[in-house]
């Protein structure tokens, strides 16, 4: 069954209360092929009751605040194999990417397999709402894979770049009122490159981000630069574009550069001349699909994502490791953390051998966001802090 839970979806269920509209009504995520043939492969049978957790219990209600990675440790050994419990469900389930506070679950076992499923025996779902005036679409009350606060700052934070990039962005080179350092509501001033000025194309957004010095992230085995690591400062509206200076055939008459302006909106440290400005990505849907990596794997920690020099990464913390796009590393990848195993001088031996201690599996890790060379990865479940170096491995 593992191979499996390579190709499902994670986030799944959904709220029916007797009335199908509202599940109609909700939004429409692609369920491809391989997905819902891997949903209905387990549906004959379920999951060996060897893969339930120990403690697993027989309903759950799905409560505000959980998370899907939560409630699959609830159940399972190893919570990224929640489809193996959950695909016999496929019939009754509008929409398998979302599940909602309310939602009572119930274990079934029979036959040595176990099934997961949103009623009791035969019927509609049972969801228990709150008597409350609700505002709010159902949507919005989708329960997220993780704990999406954790991760969210770093979906635009972060950013791994060559230093070119950095370097041909425009730059701040001065603050409205002689200001040295910039706060929200200041406004700024602002060039692009001679060949590149910085301006506003129609149908184009005006939000930007800050950023300072790159600095590099190195493979922890072979101290290769994997890329940049920019230094996140804030973000910023674009008020009125560059105006380059005119071609003049005499300098002296040539009219001076008009700098752009822009808004000072967020910052996370003080913004200063020098800085450079890249635009604000996209928005992304925020929805992860954990699963073990269809090859082997083997990556390593290379850097521990803070703001102060650290030695170890502890629970729900980001790390950087040595493995990206191109090595097949994709958001919702589950790995493995091992501890690396010392070295040291065997005492009872009177030899005094040198040994190496074998590295023990931490705990789990989940991609979150992957770059060419370089991921980030959030620390799930450890028993002992993460240094750099530490080995990420396929999840068995």
């Amino acid at each position: 069954m593992k191979g499996t839970a390579t190709t499902w979806v994670w986030a799944i269920g959904t709220l029916l209360c007797g009335a199908t509209a509202a599940a109609q009504a909700q939004p429409s995520f692609p369920v491809t092929a391989a997905q819902r043939a891997t949903a209905q492969q387990v549906a004959q049978q379920g999951v060996p009751l060897a893969a339930l957790n120990p403690n697993a219990p027989d309903s759950y209600t799905v409560q505000s605040g959980d998370t899907l990675w939560r409630i699959a440790g609830l159940y399972l050994r190893q919570p990224w194999r929640w489809p193996e419990l959950w695909g016999m469900n496929l019939q009754a389930i509008a929409n398998p990417h979302l599940i909602y506070p309310g939602q009572v679950l119930y274990l079934e076992k029979s036959g040595g397999y176990a099934r997961l499923s949103s009623t009791r025996g035969t019927g509609t779902p049972t969801v228990k709402l709150t008597p409350r005036v609700r505002s709010e679409s159902l949507s919005d009350l989708a329960l997220p894979t993780l704990q999406m606060h954790l991760i969210e700052p770093f979906l635009t934070e972060p950013l791994v770049i060559n230093t070119d990039t950095l370097q041909r962005a425009p730059r701040i080179i001065a603050g409205d009122n002689e200001r040295i350092m910039l706060s929200p509501g200041d406004r700024a001033y602002a060039r692009g490159p001679v060949d590149a000025p910085l301006l506003h194309s129609p149908g184009t957004s005006r939000s930007y981000r800050l950023f300072r010095q790159a600095t590099p992230v190195r493979d922890p085995i072979t101290k290769e630069i994997l890329g940049y690591e920019a230094q996140y400062l804030g973000q910023a509206e674009l008020e009125r574009s560059e105006t380059p200076a005119p071609p003049a055939p005499d300098k002296a008459q040539r009219s001076p550069t008009l700098p752009a302006s822009v808004h000072i909106t967020r910052i996370k440290e003080e913004i200063l001349a020098g800085d450079r400005l890249l635009p604000e990505p996209p928005r992304q849907y925020l929805s992860f699909v954990p699963h073990a990596p269809k090859e082997p794997v083997t990556a390593h920690v290379a850097s521990l994502y803070s703001s102060t020099a650290l030695r170890y990464g502890t629970q729900h913390q980001v790390v950087a490791i040595n493995k990206g796009t191109q090595d097949g590393v994709v958001p919702g990848m589950v790995l493995s953390l091992m501890t690396q195993g010392q070295t040291m001088v065997d005492k009872t031996d009177p030899q005094r051998a040198t040994v190496k201690l074998p590295d023990e599996e931490n705990g789990l890790a989940m991609v979150f966001r992957s770059f060419d060379r370089v991921s980030y990865v959030l620390i799930m479940d450890i028993q002992h802090g993460v240094q750099i170096g530490d080995r990420l491995t396929s999840p068995q």
